[in-house]
């Protein structure tokens, strides 16, 4: 396997444009994004709007996150983002969310070889993963798994 995420598509998307989530509190998550992630803030609109509501704009990784003021998620689920990091920033990442008092939720199940990941909750109820794996590793593992 040689690198499968970066194979191209037949004529379909050329990759990821950006990302958005609706929170209540921009600087709230503002702090998520620079403390924890290492985001830059590029854009802020304040009181002049040019979309539907307050917004921010981060990059982190090479990744666009918009940020927008509203109401976020009322209930919680597995659905989440996850982002990769380096096993040697795994416990400085984890000391971080702690020092912003985020709720940290327990990690699934895993195999040996799938990496490593931190779950946590944002204010709004986004759930965020902090995964040091990567796909081929996961495949591989998976498939000494079949019979």
């Amino acid at each position: 396997m040689s690198d499968i995420l970066h194979r191209k598509g037949n004529g379909g998307i050329e990759g990821l444009s950006h990302l958005t989530f609706v929170v209540r509190d921009i600087e709230a998550m503002g702090r998520i994004l620079t403390e924890v992630l290492g985001a830059e803030r590029v854009y802020a609109s304040g009181e002049e709007t040019f979309s539907l509501s307050p917004e921010a704009f981060f990059v982190a990784g090479g990744l666009w996150i918009a940020v927008m003021q509203g109401t976020g998620p009322i209930a919680r689920s597995y659905t989440h983002v996850a982002f990769k990091l380096s096993e040697d920033q795994f416990d400085r990442a984890e000391a971080r969310l702690r020092r912003l008092g985020l709720e940290i939720r327990p990690p699934r199940p895993r195999v040996a070889g799938e990496g490593h990941s931190l779950y946590f909750y944002d204010h709004d109820n986004h759930l965020f993963e902090l995964h040091t794996g990567t796909l081929d590793a996961r495949l591989a593992r998976y498939d000494r798994g079949r019979p």
